[in-house]
């Protein structure tokens, strides 16, 4: 073998982990934390605390995305067998090994941080074992169970403050449904795109049960409970600066293009619009978690923070997403 197809071999093989890792994703999980942090903390938090409460739970996701996969793998073989694992691009045992790395390195980190951020890891680890063995089959429980796993990332970042649980304002804890129910939300609209091999796969997601139809009016009401909560609370208990809903008012256009472009090809659904469409989603939190942060650290550096997690998400979307959907690697 010459250096040019070990040279191929070994890019094949990291554009494959760079396909289940889905750092298009992953970015969301850290930022809703880092966000939780920054509330919590009335500013930035120290350095090595604002690090690990980004880092580790875009850690703790990549390793449940890697176990996903592994679960997953019989199913992706009916409708997505060019997936890394059906492949065989990345062995099976390859996939829990590298998966539960992830999954060490970021509980050693979170004792670090602490007894409370720890727990987390063990509560976060049920939930994504829970999602793919039995949630996910389960129509709107799926989409809860993963809501749940963000608000758990949302509180990591919340914990790494210093005080008694009894003293963590009230606000932050009004504050988690916005990120259960946003998220139960964009894994819903997740779902959608890929209704045609759960139901060959008999996994009986919300819209393999109920429709297309359905599942957006769904999805419509779940953005009309977050979204008023995100906007009224800071009113209320006036916890972030003016520059946060700055952000918000982005994330509105958003929010109205998205639902305008969806309700618009309701008759000539496909896969592909599914997927354009749940990628509006995966730029919308990302611009959220990050109006969190502005408002709530400092502005430059919370600026910063935003356009770096924009343009990684957006070109990692670009780059990675539609060679791990479709088995040609277009969007056209």
């Amino acid at each position: 073998m010459d250096i040019k197809q070990q040279k191929g071999i070994v890019a094949t093989k990291i554009f494959a982990h760079l396909e289940t890792m889905r750092p298009y994703t992953v970015i969301w999980c850290g930022l809703v934390s880092l966000a939780g942090a920054c509330l919590s903390w009335g500013q930035l938090p120290p350095i090595d605390i604002a690090i690990l409460s980004l880092l580790v739970p875009i850690m703790g996701w990549i390793a449940g995305l890697y176990l996903s996969d592994f679960l997953d793998r019989d199913l992706d073989k009916i409708e997505k067998p060019h997936r890394p694992i059906p492949s065989g691009r990345i062995k099976p045992y390859e996939a829990l090994f590298v998966g539960g790395l992830y999954a060490i390195v970021g509980t050693i980190c979170s004792w670090y941080l602490g007894i409370r951020n720890f727990s987390l890891v063990f509560v976060v680890a049920i939930l994504v074992l829970t999602y793919t063995s039995l949630a996910k089959s389960r129509g709107f429980l799926g989409n809860i169970n993963r809501g749940l796993v963000t608000v758990i990332a949302y509180l990591y970042g919340v914990f790494t403050v210093p005080i008694a649980l009894e003293f963590i304002p009230l606000y932050l804890w009004y504050l988690a449904p916005v990120f259960l129910f946003h998220d139960a939300n964009s894994n819903l609209v997740g779902a959608i795109r890929d209704m045609e091999g759960d139901k060959k796969g008999g996994y009986q997601t919300f819209p393999v049960k109920y429709g297309l139809k359905k599942s957006i009016g769904l999805s419509a009401i779940l953005t009309c409970i977050w979204f008023p909560i995100a906007l009224i609370l800071p009113l209320q208990y006036h916890f972030v600066n003016e520059f946060y809903y700055y952000l918000i008012s982005i994330d509105v256009i958003i929010l109205i293009s998205f639902y305008s472009f969806f309700f618009y090809s309701l008759r000539s659904y496909s896969r592909r619009k599914a997927l354009m469409y749940h990628e509006f989603f995966v730029i919308e939190r990302i611009t959220l978690a990050s109006a969190f942060i502005i408002g709530s650290s400092t502005i430059l550096i919370g600026i910063i923070i935003y356009l770096v997690a924009l343009v990684l998400t957006s070109g990692f979307q670009i780059v990675l997403r539609s060679r791990y959907e479709f088995k040609d690697g277009s969007i056209s």
